[in-house]
């Protein structure tokens, strides 16, 4: 027994001697302190990524919320700006159409040979006696009862109606399509008088009266219902309206002839009162340079 523990002794101790020499010669050799570097890189490395996505995801959710409000705030001037410059637009077409009322009225005014006085429309009143219509213009801009009223619309004249009161700065007109508003007219086309008469409604066609039977055939739709010049103040030959229908009636000797106004009166909103007693001022001026 002594000898089988006196056999292996040798052998452990030189096992262990061997051990320990490759121990220490992967220690001078550096292999060891090489995996250790590597080990800690990988933890250090590691921990610093995960820092940062950490950070990142942090700094990137407040950059988020700080770029939006950013955006919100840009989007708001934004829109103001764009309200302001649609307002501006309409503005501007609506200044345009308004000079090119002015331009026609003015372009009117200038080539008739009749005073006329420019009024605006401020007021209407169809449950009055006279469906009536307020301008802005009385007894002060020369404006008396009795005076004819037209406009130019969409470059047409046409006739709008006439002048049945009057005050200091206001006047009321009586439209043309008032129920009892009555006007000699002619038609443009067979030359024939009759009578065109209001039913009462801006929204209605005219009447047209007192039409023979027999030139039935010689009228068309679109006809030009004008003014007559006879047995009331107004001027010759301006524009009433368009024939729209014409109905023969057994009974009736004449024709029933709807007239369709020159004027939109819904959209109608500056006229001219004319004064068929005084020339154009400007007619007047040419005529004293001529002679």
């Amino acid at each position: 027994m002594k000898r089988s523990m006196h056999f292996r002794l040798p052998e452990f101790i030189f096992a262990a001697l061997v051990l320990f020499s490759g121990v220490m010669l992967g220690f001078s050799s550096g292999g060891f302190i090489i995996d250790f570097q590597r080990l800690g890189f990988t933890v250090l490395s590691s921990m610093q990524k995960g820092v940062h996505v950490v950070v990142s995801g942090v700094t990137g959710t407040v950059t988020a919320v700080r770029d939006m409000a950013n955006l919100k705030k840009e989007y708001k001037i934004l829109t103001e700006k764009l309200q302001d410059y649609e307002y501006m637009q309409r503005n501007n077409t609506e200044i345009r159409k308004e000079n090119e009322r002015l331009k026609e009225q003015l372009d009117f005014a200038r080539s008739a040979a009749n005073k006329n006085i420019s009024a605006q429309i401020i007021g209407r009143d169809p449950d009055s006696l006279y469906s009536g219509i307020t301008i802005d213009k009385g007894i002060r801009s020369g404006i008396r009862k009795g005076m004819p009223v037209i406009a130019i619309q969409n470059g047409n004249v046409g006739v709008v109606g006439r002048i049945v009161t009057v005050g200091v700065g206001t006047s009321l007109i009586m439209p043309l399509y008032d129920i009892n508003c009555s006007i000699s007219a002619r038609i443009q086309t067979t030359r024939d008088i009759g009578i065109v008469s209001g039913r009462g409604s801006q929204d209605s066609n005219l009447s047209l009266q007192y039409i023979r039977k027999r030139v039935a055939d010689e009228l068309s739709k679109g006809d030009i219902v004008v003014t007559s010049g006879e047995n009331d103040n107004y001027m010759r030959d301006i524009p009433v309206g368009r024939i729209a229908k014409v109905t023969v009636v057994d009974y009736d000797s004449s024709l029933q002839i709807e007239v369709e106004p020159i004027i939109d009166f819904a959209r109608l909103e500056t006229v001219l009162v004319v004064d068929p007693g005084k020339e154009n001022d400007r007619d007047s001026e040419t005529e004293d340079r001529n002679g």
